[in-house]
This record gives C-alpha cells, sequence and structure tokens, in this order.
C-alpha cells in the first residue's frame, strides 16, 4: 500500500509503511524499534480506534528510550511528562512527553499545555493528534493503528479473542518533513 499524508506547512512526505502487528507484545516491540530512531524533538501523532493499540506502542517507545514512571494512558490528565534515566554508561537520552488529544477541544487546549517547551528535548507522543497536533512541527510521523473489533487472530475461522491485547493491528505509517529524508522505515519493520 502507499500513499502520502500532508498538511500545512509539509515539505516532503513518505510512501506510507504498512505492517501488521499480532498482539499487545508485538506493538511494543515495535513502539521499542521506533524508540532507535527517535530523536528529541520528534514528534509522533498516533491515530486510531480505542483498544487499536497507541498506547500500547507509546510503552514500547517508553521503555526503549529508558524513561521514568509507567507509560499508560494520559486520558485523564491530558499530557504526561516521563523524564529520562540515565542509561549504562551514564548518557541519557530524551524524555517522552505523551499526550491524549481526545478530549481536548481544539488548537487553542493544546496550545495551552504549552507543549513547545518540551518539544526540543523530548520525544512527543500524540494520542487522537490527527487534525490537531500537526501545527506543533513541520516534521513529524503520522502513525495510524487499525484493529478489527473483537480483536480476531489471523486465522479468519478462529473465535475473536478475550484477551485484549489479542488481535492484529494494520499499522500505517508516514513520515512528513525533512528530518525524516534518508531514514528508512522499512528497515524497522523487516528488523523486528
Amino acid at each position: 500500500m502507499s500513499g502520502a499524508v500532508s498538511g500545512p506547512g509539509d515539505t516532503t512526505t513518505s510512501e506510507a509503511v504498512v505492517l501488521h502487528l499480532p498482539d499487545a507484545d508485538t506493538t511494543r516491540a515495535f513502539g521499542a524499534a521506533l524508540a532507535g530512531v527517535l530523536r528529541p524533538g520528534d514528534l509522533v501523532i498516533l491515530t486510531g480506534d480505542l483498544g487499536a493499540g497507541k498506547t500500547t506502542l507509546t510503552q514500547g517507545i517508553g521503555a526503549a528510550l529508558n524513561v521514568r514512571g509507567q507509560v499508560a494512558s494520559p486520558t485523564f490528565i491530558v499530557a504526561r511528562e516521563h523524564p529520562p534515566l540515565p542509561r549504562e554508561d551514564g548518557t541519557r537520552g530524551p524524555g517522552l512527553v505523551h499526550v491524549d488529544a481526545y478530549r481536548l477541544g481544539g488548537l487553542g487546549e493544546l496550545d495551552a499545555l504549552d507543549l513547545d517547551s518540551s518539544l526540543e528535548d523530548s520525544v512527543t507522543v500524540v494520542e487522537w493528534g490527527r487534525g490537531l497536533a500537526e501545527a506543533l512541527a513541520d516534521d513529524r510521523l503520522e502513525i495510524d493503528l487499525q484493529r478489527p473489533r473483537g480483536a480476531p487472530s489471523f486465522d479468519p475461522g478462529a473465535e475473536a479473542e478475550a484477551d485484549p491485547g489479542a488481535g492484529t493491528r494494520t499499522v500505517t505509517i508516514c513520515a512528513i518533513g525533512p528530518r525524516w529524508t534518508g531514514v528508512d522505515l522499512r528497515a524497522l519493520v523487516s528488523g523486528r
């Protein structure tokens, strides 16, 4: 599948990268692999229905960035900052700012969070950010997660799984802006 996503101020868009993640563990593992190419100042916008895996993906990013605190859905808090912990070599990577824009009424409420002050030093992940968070940065990753209702397995004849972490997610990633020129997102997919 290919396609491009663009918005105000976009200077570069990439061909969409599509992958299938069979469960919550592989979704977290993909988040960890993605963290390997993320750097301070990066914006990741996550879109998908309830239970699609947005927070699960962010947990993988947070674990790989080695940030403080449990990465959980910030639905009622709206934004949660996770400062970086020291690595084994004593250095620190970027922090993680995890935002849930679901309850925000518009760009004004997003601006009121004052994310600009943390954007340069952290990786910022915005759940439910499509149509709102693009204004935060011209360079960004837009990731759409889709998961069939009832979380069926790969086997079309199988019954829906009772495990809320089960169910194949279809993930579509689009890199926007010059920051992502030359970054091979397909290698992340094949490197899982």
